[in-house]
């Protein structure tokens, strides 16, 4: 399926994947850095998600995998650098198993590659359907960051409410299907592209633990925590975590 896109900058490429609530506007602190660095980036909607077609779900992890593949042959891209937060990491999971040739490097962030709470996110899924996705909207946000960033940053905080709240119900409920039952453990030591895992210290949505439990199933792989950082710390503690990407990218490169 063709998803919504954006490019910005020259040089080898960067796909940046979103967070199930929001959109490639979530990437909005990382793009100056990487193109001033030297790569082009190229972030996306996730399907259901922004400006992306809303197919009706249950989506699958692999049918959002092959949207990512489709998107680097619209472009004519043989392979990329792949970045990803929450569901978008867990998308790259999927791809260093499954189109290991497309993949240069990868950097899996804030995610799991087994999730669990099977019935919260199926939950989610049957309560956004029926009652739209402005009753969510301030939990994510309150999983997303820290209660001191919230309140240093009321109308960022405000702003990215917003992006969760516009998200169309359908899309994110169908993504929550895919969330439910997701166990990539098994192909994680098949991982063969150079893997950067981040996660957050105050990220109660998926802990450090799920993100040291990947790093040493996938061979070589480097595991950072990011302290002073929920589930968004992309945006959190940006310069941070754009510091350790472009670190990972550049010894990739």
């Amino acid at each position: 399926m063709k998803v919504h896109y954006e490019t910005a900058g020259d040089g080898e490429v960067v796909v940046l994947s979103n967070s199930i609530g929001s959109n490639l506007r979530m990437w909005d602190p990382q793009v100056k850095p990487l193109t001033d660095n030297g790569f082009r980036v190229v972030r996306y909607d996730t399907r259901g998600h922004g400006r992306s077609p809303v197919p009706p779900g249950p989506y699958s992890i692999a049918d959002l995998g092959g949207d990512v593949v489709e998107l680097l042959d619209t472009l004519g891209v043989e392979s990329a650098h792949f970045v990803g937060l929450s569901l978008g990491g867990m998308t790259g999971a999927w791809l260093g198993q499954h189109a290991p040739e497309r993949i240069r490097s990868l950097a899996l962030t804030f995610t799991s590659v087994k999730p669990g709470n099977v019935d919260m996110w199926t939950g989610r899924a049957k309560q956004v359907r029926a009652e739209g996705m402005e009753q969510i909207a301030a939990g994510s946000i309150g999983r997303w960051f820290t209660p001191d960033w919230i309140a240093a940053h009321p109308e960022l905080a405000a702003e990215l409410r917003q992006m969760t709240a516009t998200t169309p119900a359908e899309g994110y409920a169908a993504c929550c299907e895919a969330i439910a039952g997701l166990d990539l453990t098994a192909g994680l030591a098949a991982i063969s592209a150079p893997t950067l895992v981040i996660s957050g210290a105050d990220d109660a949505a998926l802990p450090p633990s799920h993100g040291q439990a990947m790093a040493e199933a996938i061979p070589g792989a480097r595991f950072e925590v990011l302290g002073h950082a929920a589930h968004l710390g992309s945006y959190e503690q940006a310069g941070k975590f754009t510091e350790l990407v472009l670190e990972h990218l550049k010894g990739a490169r």
